[in-house]
């Protein structure tokens, strides 16, 4: 989203943005290097770029061979601190992020959340003993160097065709991208033709040292309640009330209408918490609809909404996962790096 009228502002918030990196670059300000390998996943933007199907994505791989751990700052939970996501944990204690990859996988690999990284990041290595972490959304965060950085950028919304706070989504300058060693652009059509991959590296204009590649987002063929599950070209038969509280919907409803044009969509802020006047909303919408009807959401808003007894057995979540064009490079590069380092 662009203000134009905001612009005197950004100006401003180039200096401050701009000081800061010169600090970290200069090193006058320190930046935490840590003998296991990191790999940070970030970004230029605020909002969803595809971050944490890509989080989701390199534990999956990683762990397969490597003790991995995930650390991220836990937005939106209640607590402060150090946690580790366990059997007892829940979207108030580490985050709804943290918890869906949890709910996924299980002690598959470490999770663990702290606002502050660089403890977070040497408590988690020697407790848990790990081989490699990934750094969730910690592009900005310098304190901590990364061994090794993605950056997301949203096909739709590209970083290059962006601006700084608060006239446009960019938490810092374009120039931002020359500490990325790949940059992934995410959420790409699925049929993207080889021109159009060209014209958007000529636009990025990668370093000598540094990878493009580009992902979409794939949906699982059904979606998933708290005891059943739907193939997806059954929805046609269900009047649906759509709870979004992510970043950006429009992918997941682009998705949706082509199964169903009965939807109803309520969307709220990203990581919202839903409050007892939220769920009185929905329950009102829902009562609406027709004899057949379900509430679908979205995994990360499913380990929030499913707290609530009355939606339990009524609301569905979409599984999604990133597919990645030259997926065995990809894999290639990040297998390098780690066992590299």
């Amino acid at each position: 989203m662009k203000r134009w009228y905001l612009y005197p502002f950004s100006v401003g918030y180039h200096l401050v943005t701009g000081i800061r990196n010169t600090m970290y670059d200069l090193g006058i300000f320190k930046s935490t290097k840590f003998k296991t390998p990191i790999i940070n996943v970030g970004n230029l933007s605020v909002g969803g770029s595809g971050k944490s199907p890509m989080v989701m994505y390199l534990a999956q791989f990683l762990s397969k061979h490597y003790r991995t751990g995930v650390l991220s700052r836990g937005y939106g939970r209640l607590t402060k601190g150090y946690e580790v996501t366990n059997y007892d944990s829940n979207y108030k204690m580490v985050g709804d992020e943290a918890m869906q990859l949890f709910e996924r996988f299980k002690n598959r690999f470490v999770i663990a959340v702290s606002e502050e990284r660089v403890p977070g990041a040497k408590k988690v290595i020697d407790d848990m003993d790990l081989d490699v972490l990934v750094l969730d959304d910690a592009f900005q965060h310098r304190a901590i160097k990364a061994g090794f950085n993605i950056l997301m950028t949203d096909f739709n919304d590209p970083y290059f065709r962006d601006h700084l706070l608060p006239a446009g989504d960019l938490r810092e300058s374009r120039a931002g991208v020359k500490r990325a060693d790949l940059i992934m652009v995410s959420k790409c059509p699925d049929e993207l033709t080889e021109e159009t991959k060209q014209y958007y590296i000529s636009r990025i204009r990668p370093e000598r040292h540094q990878k493009v590649f580009f992902s979409s987002i794939g949906y699982d063929e059904n979606v998933y309640g708290r005891e059943k599950m739907l193939p997806d070209n059954n929805l046609n038969y269900y009047d649906i009330l759509l709870i979004t509280g992510i970043a950006n919907p429009k992918p997941l409803l682009e998705h949706l209408a082509k199964f169903s044009h009965r939807v109803k969509h309520l969307k709220f802020r990203d990581h919202h918490n839903f409050s007892d006047d939220d769920i009185k909303k929905i329950i009102a919408e829902y009562k609406k609809l027709g004899e057949y009807k379900l509430i679908l959401t979205t995994e990360k808003d499913y380990v929030r909404l499913k707290t609530f007894d009355y939606l339990r057995d009524i609301v569905y979540y979409w599984p999604i996962n990133v597919i990645i064009d030259k997926k065995e490079e990809f894999n290639q590069i990040i297998s390098d790096y780690v066992r590299k380092n």
